[in-house]
Parts: C-alpha cells; structure tokens; sequence
C-alpha cells in the first residue's frame, strides 16, 4: 500500500449522520487528502463505520486509530479486516490497540492487568483464525498502537507498523528506531488554527485535559521528559505547544515536517475546535490548500 504523507484524524464523523460521513470523506478525497483515521471509543463500530467511508470515496484510505481488540475476538476481526480489504482493495488499514483501563474495565467490564500479554495473544489468535471466503490480493497492513518501548518491540515482531497518539518529534524517532526503517510510522498530531497564544493554548487544553489523565499517556510522556507538574490542570504551556501545533498553517505545515524528519510514513492531523461539535470542514478544507497536493 502506497500511504501518502498526510492524513485527518477525527472523531467528529461520530457526530453526523452516516450519510453526511460519506460526503465530508468525498469532499477530503477531493481535497488531496490521502488518509482518514477514525477511532472506536463509544460511538460508531469502527470495521463497520469504515466500510460506510470507504464506500463514501473511490480513493482514500481508511484506517482505524484504533480498532479496540477488547470489543471483538480475533475471528471477527480478522474476518472484518479481510473483508473490508478485499472489498477496497491496498485502502485498509487495521490500527489495533488496547485502550485505556478505564474505558476498558469502566466502561467493558474487562480484565485490564496484563494488556501487552492481552494483545500478543489476541495477534497469535487473529492469525490463527480460519477465514472461508475471498482474501485481498496482497496482505492488508496492521498497525499496533504504542507508546512505550514493549509496545514499540512487538508492533516490529508483529505488525507492519505502528500508529502513534499524543506524542512530539522525539517520541517519533524513537518509535522509528523500534520499528525499523521499512515499517509504517504513522502519527496523530493535534492542531489548533489560532494565533493568538492564550486562546491557542485554552482551546488545546480542554481536549488535553482528558488524555493527561490517562496512564498510559502519562507514562509516555514523563518518559519523554514532562514532569508530573507538566501533565496538571490541562498541560503546562511546555507541554501545550510541544504536543499541538498551533498559530497559522505554516506553524501546522512546520511541525508535521518536524515528524517526518523524524521518521514518520505518515502524519494525520486532528484539528481542534472551539467545541468539537461538528466536523471542523472549514479548516480541514483551508489546510488542504497548503499540505495536499490537489
């Protein structure tokens, strides 16, 4: 699969109806961008939600950032991601991942002690799995999510690649030292359209405020540095501006070359709005104009 260097990454398509989804990813096709990430946390099943957007465009690809391994078994995931490969053939991507304890045993009711021992088995699983019906020509691609070094190792051992969140530069070259130089690193990264610093900064962290509560993302970035002090009341401003890029689209333009010099295949943006009520179309479309090639 040819991934193009820039991608959107959203959780707004949750928002609207199945048919308004299947516009806005034509519109993003039409716009140049080569790759839409959706995630699966309380809304929309994500294998099935991306077979909705894949039929939505004739050519950009979908993945999941990330398909949850606690919500399916392996055969049925699997079979989905077969599916939906050899339905849109090399425009599937399967991100998998183990979540968050608190949405998995709050929330699931599942047992969260041993996560990275729970998805080396769910891999040995899913590749055991039968599947009796028509397979892709070439093998989809499978990303892990991973932050820490364990995570990065297995997504070498086992996946084409990793698909990395809430994280700078820095961690992206790591991730590309782990995973070695023909492996997917494809990275989120936050953006904020505003100039000026106090409201840039105010609108990152109303989004932040809810990650920086999370363990493994707190873990990740006190190995990267940030210190407990940083992760308080919504981020420090050092760690604001060094996990979103905001200012103009040249600042946005700057940080996501700032992750391919570090390694990455491919950065997909998650633009932040005032709300985060609806889609941010406005933005996705002035952002196209600079970072696509259309």
């Amino acid at each position: 699969m040819s991934l193009s260097p820039i991608g959107i990454w959203t959780a707004a398509l949750d928002l609207v109806s199945a048919h308004r989804a299947q516009e806005i990813v034509s519109e993003l096709d039409e716009q140049g961008w080569g790759a839409l990430w959706i995630p699966e946390i309380l809304g929309r099943d994500a294998l099935i939600f991306a077979g909705v957007l894949l039929a939505g465009s004739p050519t950009i690809t979908v993945a999941t950032g990330i398909a949850n391994v606690w919500g399916r078994d392996p055969m049925a995931m699997r079979a989905g991601q077969l599916t939906l490969a050899e339905t849109y053939p090399d425009r599937f991507i399967l991100g998998l991942g183990v979540s968050h304890e608190p949405l998995i045993k709050g929330v699931r009711n599942h047992d969260y002690r041993r996560p990275l021992d729970h998805m080396r088995e769910y891999l040995d699983a899913m590749d055991a799995a039968p599947f009796m019906a028509p397979t892709p020509a070439t093998p989809p691609p499978r990303v892990l999510a991973a932050l820490g070094p364990r995570m990065l190792d297995l997504a070498a051992e086992r996946a084409d690649g990793v698909h990395t969140y809430l994280v700078t530069p820095d961690h992206t070259a790591i991730a590309r030292a782990a995973v070695g130089s023909d492996a997917i690193v494809a990275v989120e990264q936050k953006v904020v359209l505003a100039t000026d610093p106090t409201q840039a900064r105010d609108l990152a962290r109303t989004t932040l405020a809810m990650y920086l509560e999370l363990p493994n993302y707190a873990n990740s970035l006190h190995r990267l540095g940030f210190a407990d002090t940083d992760l308080a009341s919504g981020g420090s401003d050092r760690l604001v501006d060094a996990l979103v890029a905001w200012g103009d689209i040249e600042a946005v333009a700057g940080r996501i070359q700032g992750h391919l010099d570090a390694g990455a295949t491919h950065v997909c943006i998650q633009v932040l709005g005032d709300a985060q009520a609806e889609p941010p179309t406005p933005q996705w479309a002035e952002l196209a104009h600079r970072l696509t090639t259309k």
